[in-house]
């Protein structure tokens, strides 16, 4: 037992169960909450000096803030202590003018006010007064200025008396505070997987059946942090995201709701693991805000979770069940809750463990307008003959021929495509000339030719496909001419053109020639 307490401290306690010999989780103190269970916020203001001034200058507000008790006291002897003074009052000008030495008040004297003859008398005359009760034994007479005077201050500091405390009663009684009594927040927070991602849950009810109008919900974490620049930071307080972006947090509480909150990679609980979650100290505040459907008034309820009432792999019982014609709700499973099986990693060991585990991405394989590295890709190049800057130059070139001669060289066109597409050659030597092609085909092949292998008569040009993926030549194809893009196009055979003379223009027609000449 010794080695197990020095190893492990002397917090853990060895209990023995039926499943053997098993380790508690290590007692805590203790600690200080920052917000009661009840709402109450923990809090209080010392050495506040010169500032206490502020509180009598929003007199009202103090009165209401105070407890009931010192709101008792403080209306009971504002009234006594109005009471006794006026009452003095009242004596002391009947002391003046001698109202008091003339005990009987023979009908030959007038007094200030009749049959006051000592201070309980006053006293009761002030009571009738100030209380319209008018039992009409004590009045005040015509004879009297001082006491009508008296009268007339009397009334209105009677009726900024009443306005006040009677208010500051009223206020305070209709306060909504007691309204939070009847919401309900669970005692413990959990933390489980729903729909395949970790989250904090608690669940909230509400006990009455007037609603909670525009209810809204918002949770602060509470934790001393300490900043890169060496900060400290007591308290400090961190939003955490319940569905403000996806309206989550605009409740229609009917009936007992449970609050998510999702653990991601934006949640400030993104390491935490189940394993962490002993050694935390942080506080989770809940605050639930909606307008009384009865008053008018909004409420606030508020209730907080520490690091011991999160429960790692727990999920609330359910409460609602379907009777005949209405939905039951259960508040003596409220708070309960059940086990589930769920990771004790936290969130970022997760996203890590499965970045590890998923295989390496395959290498991209080059696109298709993109040349293959190594000889191939120079090699391919060698055999485009035609290029997208030659094609646009041939087509000009093209375009500014005479009318007649451009209908011949489609003519041309039309004709050495019914032989490609045969795969046979033309008849006889001219047929398969470079005569027999259109001009800006010529001009094409004599650009394409070097001029130490133009001069070789007997030399034949060989018109290969372009080579390449499909794709990239339907894009050539494209971006060639018409005349152009049926050499272009893929055939089994090559097409070879013997040539006929040194230069182009003499296979022409003698016409063509001079036309040509001309221009």
């Amino acid at each position: 037992m010794s080695a197990i307490r020095r190893k492990f401290g002397e917090d853990y306690q060895v209990v023995n169960t039926n499943r053997g010999m098993t380790f508690s989780a290590p007692v805590k103190r203790k600690r200080q909450r920052f917000v009661e269970k009840n709402g109450r916020c923990n809090v209080q203001h010392g050495n506040l000096g010169g500032e206490t001034s502020r509180y009598i200058s929003d007199l009202f507000t103090t009165l209401v803030d105070l407890k009931w008790r010192w709101n008792l006291l403080i209306f009971i002897l504002t009234y006594t202590v109005a009471w006794l003074v006026m009452a003095s009052m009242w004596w002391v000008i009947a002391y003046i003018r001698g109202d008091l030495s003339h005990g009987g008040h023979d009908s030959s004297y007038t007094p200030c006010v009749a049959n006051v003859y000592n201070f309980p008398s006053a006293f009761l005359f002030f009571i009738e007064t100030e209380a319209t009760i008018g039992y009409g034994y004590r009045y005040i007479t015509e004879k009297c200025p001082e006491g009508i005077i008296l009268f007339l201050f009397q009334s209105l500091l009677g009726s900024i008396v009443d306005a006040f405390l009677i208010g500051c009663m009223f206020i305070k009684m209709s306060q909504p505070k007691k309204r939070a009594e009847t919401l309900m927040f669970s005692q413990d927070a959990v933390i489980s997987q729903r729909d395949g991602k970790l989250c904090l849950m608690f669940r909230v009810g509400n006990l009455r059946n007037s609603h909670m109008v525009s209810a809204q919900i918002r949770c602060k974490l509470i934790k001393s942090r300490q900043t890169p620049e060496g900060e400290f930071l007591p308290l400090d307080q961190c939003e955490l995201d319940v569905g403000f972006g996806t309206g989550a947090d605009q409740l229609f509480l009917v009936s007992p709701l449970t609050i998510c909150h999702e653990i991601n990679t934006k949640s400030p609980f993104f390491d935490l693991s189940q394993r962490s979650l002993m050694n935390e100290q942080f506080e989770i505040v809940v605050i639930l805000e909606g307008i009384v459907e009865t008053t008018g008034m909004t409420c606030q309820a508020r209730t907080s979770y520490t690091e011991d009432e999160v429960l790692w792999g727990h999920r609330f019982l359910p409460v609602m069940s379907l009777e005949e014609g209405f939905f039951r709700v259960d508040y003596s499973q409220f708070h309960n809750t059940f086990e589930v099986p769920t990771p004790p990693y936290s969130v970022k060991e997760q996203e890590e463990k499965s970045s590890l585990n998923s295989p390496n991405p395959l290498p991209a394989a080059p696109t298709p307008n993109s040349p293959p590295l190594g000889n191939g890709g120079r090699g391919g190049r060698r055999e485009r003959l035609l290029s997208a800057d030659c094609a646009d130059h041939i087509e000009d070139q093209g375009h500014r021929l005479p009318s007649k001669l451009q209908r011949m060289s489609s003519t041309k066109e039309e004709h050495f495509r019914r032989v490609l597409r045969s795969g046979t050659a033309l008849p006889g030597e001219k047929a398969s000339s470079t005569g027999d092609l259109p001009l800006s085909i010529q001009r094409l092949r004599s650009s394409s030719i070097p001029a130490a292998r133009q001069a070789q008569p007997e030399e034949q040009v060989q018109l290969l496909a372009l080579d390449g993926d499909p794709e990239e030549e339907e894009v050539e194809k494209h971006r060639l001419p018409s005349a152009l893009s049926l050499i272009a196009a893929p055939t089994p055979t090559s097409v070879q053109i013997p040539l006929a003379g040194g230069r182009p223009e003499d296979n022409l027609p003698p016409k063509l020639r001079r036309m040509n000449a001309d221009r």
